[in-house]
C-alpha cells in the first residue's frame, strides 16, 4: 500500500504562510516534525519505486529553513516540501524532483536545472549538429500528454558563436532543459498519487537516455567515461 501525503500538510503550510516567524514556528514545531516524518516516508517510497526501473543514487529532502543571507525575502521558513532524487553518475544524467505546496501549487519536475558550462556547450553543439532525435522524443504524443513543453531559462537571441538563424535555435538558446507536471491538493493526498508520479517519471526515460548518451560522448560519439 502506498504512503500518502497527510492532508494536515497543506493546513500547516497555510497557517505558516500567515505566521512566518520563529516564535510561531517554535510553538508549532512538534506538529511540523510529525508531518515532516510522514512526508519523508512518501519521499522514501518514491525513491524505492524509482529504483525498480532506474539506477538511483540518493534522495535528498530539503530543510524547511530558508537561506536568507543573499535574498530580499527575509521570511525564515519555506511553505512547501521539496526533494530531489539523483541517478547514478557519471553514466546516467538528469534528476527527479517532487514539490509539495498548498493551493494546488504542487508539481513534479525533471531534467537539467543548472548544467555546468561544459555540459551546456555539449548539449547545444548536439542540437546544432542534429536536432531530429531530441524533437522526436519530446514531440511524442504519449510523452507530451504527460509533460507538455520543454521549459527553462534561455538567452535572448543566441549563445556566443551560435547562429541566431539556426533551425534549432529554439533549443540552442536554452540554459535549462526542464519538464514539469502540476498537481492539485486533492490529487496529492489521494492514494494513487505516488503511482501517477512514478508513471510520469517512467515516461521521461527516453529523454534521459538521449541526454545521457550526449553528455557521456563527444560529437563523434566517442565515450568520455
Amino acid at each position: 500500500m502506498n504512503e500518502t501525503i497527510p492532508r494536515e500538510t497543506f493546513d500547516f503550510f497555510k497557517r505558516l504562510e500567515k505566521n512566518n516567524n520563529r516564535e510561531w514556528f517554535n510553538e508549532n514545531k512538534k506538529e511540523f516534525k510529525e508531518i515532516e516524518a510522514e512526508v519523508k516516508q512518501v519521499y522514501n517510497q518514491l525513491f524505492n519505486m524509482l529504483s525498480t526501473h532506474d539506477e538511483m543514487d540518493k534522495m535528498k529532502m530539503f530543510r524547511v529553513y530558508r537561506d536568507v543571507r543573499f535574498s530580499k525575502n527575509k521570511l525564515p521558513y519555506k511553505t512547501h516540501f521539496g526533494g530531489s532524487f539523483s541517478r547514478i553518475k557519471p553514466h546516467l544524467r538528469g534528476g527527479y524532483y517532487l514539490h509539495i505546496q498548498p493551493n494546488n501549487e504542487s508539481f513534479i519536475a525533471t531534467g537539467f536545472w543548472e548544467p555546468n558550462k561544459e555540459d551546456l556547450l555539449r548539449i547545444r553543439k548536439e542540437f546544432e549538429q542534429d536536432d531530429s532525435e531530441i524533437r522526436e522524443i519530446i514531440n511524442n504524443k504519449n510523452f507530451k500528454a504527460i509533460w507538455g513543453e520543454l521549459v527553462g531559462d534561455e538567452v535572448k537571441t543566441a549563445p556566443r558563436n551560435f547562429d541566431k538563424e539556426h533551425k534549432a535555435i529554439d533549443l540552442i538558446k536554452k540554459k535549462q532543459f526542464i519538464f514539469t507536471k502540476k498537481y492539485t491538493d486533492k490529487e496529492v493526498t489521494s492514494p494513487d498519487f505516488l503511482n501517477d508520479v512514478d508513471k510520469a517519471f517512467k515516461v521521461i526515460r527516453p529523454y534521459f537516455n538521449y541526454m545521457s548518451d550526449v553528455l557521456t560522448t563527444d560529437l563523434n560519439g566517442v565515450s568520455l567515461i
